[in-house]
Order: structure tokens, then C-alpha cells, then sequence
């Protein structure tokens, strides 16, 4: 895959790493005392965006800084070569889709910040480890990515390529989308009026979330942003299915649907399919719906 250009904007990025500026790749993922299958069991409820009420973060405060990330990221092949790099400049494509959809609909769009950490941050939603993995915090308006996770994803969970990387984040600002247009806001509603549907309900705003991924996939790449094919298709959908409850529950040795939160793993594909081939956010519906 290509960007239209190689510039890398850092203004919206928060780099709460060690001292900031740190190399992305080669982190390592922090499982902590849990081990990996604590992970993998804490993973069912939080990773890609899970859990973004007001109370825990979503499926992933002191201040960081942008300078030296900028810096080194603007320099000649630094996207392919960084981890970090290339995350960001996803982002930056990201929103620049969305803002120009949102635009065209007379309507404005407003950038979430995007916050690389490691082991731990404090975030609107509460304290956040290592473990969670990326997640969007509704109430500070954030994309939260310990890079370590990425590296995780690939040699464990078998997503590979970097549109799995770039997947990843249009999944989490997709939740971004629901919390502008109010779709967040109506689903914990909706789970505070009914308790029984609370994962059903999780499981809608997270395959809608999905689908706001293969709509701008779609958009970027009619727009010009980036050049995805065949290849980055597959690595998307590969990335969709290895976070699906049913593959990772079947890592830790039982699968349950009653205790889904995201979808199963074909839920998962085919929510990013419907956005891929429908191309605009009302072909991913609405939540909640019966």
C-alpha cells in the first residue's frame, strides 16, 4: 500500500511513552503477571474498542511530546520502517477522509487525539494497562495504541500486513464517529434502561465500528489517500476475523456467545465488507436497532 504523500502531521498525537519519541517498532507487548492467557481472557471484553462507557476504557494523564516523533517520522522512509510512523500517518488519512465526508454533508468534523503509551495511562475512562490493547475513550475524545499490541497481533493472533495496523485504528476512530453522531451516547442508554442486552448491545456498536472501517477503506482509496488492493483487503478482513470473541475465546479454551462483546470472528468480516462495498455510514446502519 501507498500514501499519497509522505508527510506525517503530529499535532494531534500525545506521546506518553517512556521519555516520548521512543521507536515503535519492536515494543514489547506488557502482559504483566497475567501472562498471555490472562490477556487473552481480559482481551474478550476490551480489546478494539470494548467497554467505552464512562466507568472503563474501549476495545484501548500526564503530557507528552509530538516534537521528536514529528521529527523523525518526516524523514525519508520512516513510515515503512516505524511502527509509530506509519500508525500516525494512518490517522492523519484517517481524518482527513472523515473531515472531507463530513464536510460535504454540511456537518463538522472534529479530530480525536491520538495517544501512543506503554504499561500504563490514566485516561476519561479510568487507569488503563498494557494489556487492554487499542482502545477509544468516548469521554476525552481519544485513541489510545501501546504499539506493543501490534507486534502481539501479528506473531499471535496471525493478522499480518500493515492495512491490519491501519485497520486497527479506522476501527477506533470509528467509535469516534459513533460518539459524534450520538450512537454511542443512545447504546449505554439503552444498557443502563435493559442490563440483559448489554454485550448484544456491545457487540452492534462494535460491528458498526468495523463497517465505519471498510467505509473509509473505500473512501480513502477512490479519494486518493492511500492505494489498497487485493493484498490490503485481506489483511484487513485477516485482522477482523483474529479479534473475533469466538478465536479469542478458543484460545483460552471455551467459547461462550452469551459473553461476546465484539462479534464473532465472521460477524466481524462480514460488518467490514458491508462498509467496504457500501462505501457511505448510513450502509452501516444504526445502533441500537432490534
Amino acid at each position: 500500500m501507498e500514501f499519497d504523500d509522505q508527510r506525517v502531521d503530529a499535532s494531534e498525537l500525545e506521546d506518553q511513552r517512556g521519555g516520548g519519541g521512543g521507536v515503535g517498532r519492536g515494543v514489547a507487548f506488557g502482559t504483566g503477571g497475567a501472562g498471555i492467557l490472562g490477556v487473552v481472557i481480559y482481551l474478550l471484553v476490551t480489546v478494539l474498542g470494548g467497554g467505552s462507557g464512562s466507568s472503563s476504557p474501549s476495545s484501548l494523564s500526564g503530557g507528552g511530546t509530538s516534537g521528536d516523533v514529528a521529527r523523525r517520522c518526516n524523514t525519508s522512509g520512516a513510515i515503512d520502517q516505524y511502527d509509530d510512523c506509519f500508525v500516525l500517518k494512518a490517522f492523519n488519512e484517517i481524518n482527513e477522509v472523515w473531515g472531507a465526508q463530513f464536510s460535504r454533508s454540511g456537518q463538522t468534523y472534529t479530530k480525536p487525539r491520538l495517544v501512543y503509551f506503554s504499561q500504563a495511562v490514566n485516561t476519561g475512562c479510568g487507569t488503563a494497562s498494557s494489556q487492554v490493547g487499542p482502545f477509544y475513550c468516548p469521554p476525552d475524545r481519544k485513541v489510545y495504541i501501546d504499539l506493543g499490541f501490534l507486534d502481539q497481533l501479528q506473531r499471535n493472533y496471525g493478522a499480518q500486513g500493515r492495512y491490519a495496523q491501519a485497520y486497527i485504528v479506522a476501527h477506533e476512530v470509528g467509535h469516534h464517529l459513533q460518539t459524534l453522531t450520538g450512537q454511542e451516547a443512545r447504546v449505554r442508554q439503552a444498557q443502563q434502561a435493559d442490563p440483559s442486552q448489554e454485550n448484544a448491545l456491545s457487540v452492534q456498536l462494535e460491528l458498526q465500528a468495523d463497517c465505519y472501517a471498510g467505509v473509509w477503506s473505500t473512501l480513502a482509496n477512490a479519494g486518493g489517500n492511500l492505494t489498497i488492493g487485493e493484498a490490503e483487503l485481506d489483511q484487513a478482513l485477516g485482522a477482523a476475523q483474529a479479534v473475533g470473541d469466538d478465536r479469542i475465546q478458543a484460545r483460552a479454551g471455551q467459547v461462550n456467545p452469551e459473553t461476546w462483546t465484539h462479534g464473532s470472528a465472521e460477524q466481524r468480516r462480514s460488518a467490514f465488507l458491508t462498509g467496504y462495498r457500501g462505501a457511505t455510514m448510513a450502509s452501516c446502519g444504526t445502533v441500537p436497532h432490534a
